[in-house]
């Protein structure tokens, strides 16, 4: 099976294909700037370059539904179900903070809190067990205070995304470690897309919308 990943929840845009679980190519960029209008449909014409396959081929279409960046998530919805519409292929959705933990299970961890930058104080943060992946807290906006996640002070805890450099400030975790250099990234939606499409968990194209958690807050121009 050869999927088409797209992941545009935060400051990373990125595209993956794979032939099951397979990576044949990836085109990513970080960016302050959320570049995910002017960049998505450029990466996916590279990926499919660089995989050496047409459009048509894809039989199915991933994406990182989110929670994130707002606008990055609608550009991403709406370019995956215009592939799905177009080819008439599925739609598959995966949680983009549980594809951040990947590459780290299995590492003497007792818990990974994967955490996707909101704005000033807030995260957006789930706790998953550090060896099966299980989910132990549910996803949610928090806002960080000395007091988050204090119930875990006696775990080994890791803590990952650009969320994690706020919490670093402010957390009393005395045996956690963070690296904020994480985003969730299309190659690691590979694995859980490709277990979907054999059980052919698939969402409902026309109905679909991805996991904002929270409403929209635009600014108002003076």
């Amino acid at each position: 099976m050869k999927i088409l990943h797209l992941e545009t929840s935060s400051k990373n845009c990125s595209v993956a294909i794979s032939d099951g679980e397979e990576l044949l190519c990836l085109c990513e960029e970080v960016s302050e700037n959320y570049k995910q209008s002017e960049s998505l449909h450029t990466f996916v014409q590279w990926a499919l370059e660089g995989a050496e396959l047409s459009l048509q081929e894809i039989d199915a279409i991933s994406l990182g539904k989110g929670p994130g960046s707002y606008t990055g998530l609608r550009i991403g919805s709406s370019s995956a179900k215009g592939f799905c519409y177009g080819l008439k292929i599925p739609l598959i959705a995966i949680n983009s903070l549980y594809t951040m933990i990947e590459p780290f299970l299995g590492q003497n961890y007792d818990l990974i809190i994967p955490m996707i930058d909101a704005r000033r104080m807030e995260v957006y943060a789930a706790v998953y067990d550090g060896n099966s992946g299980h989910l132990i807290s549910e996803t949610e906006a928090k806002i960080l205070d000395e007091q988050s996640f204090i119930e875990y002070q006696d775990k080994k805890v890791l803590l990952v995304g650009d969320g994690a450099l706020k919490a670093k400030e402010l957390l009393q975790l005395s045996s956690a470690d963070f690296n904020h250099t994480v985003y969730p990234s299309a190659k690691f939606l590979i694995k859980d897309a490709v277990k979907k499409y054999k059980h052919e968990d698939f969402e409902d194209i026309a109905y679909f919308e991805p996991f904002y958690l929270k409403e929209f807050q635009g600014v108002k121009k003076k």
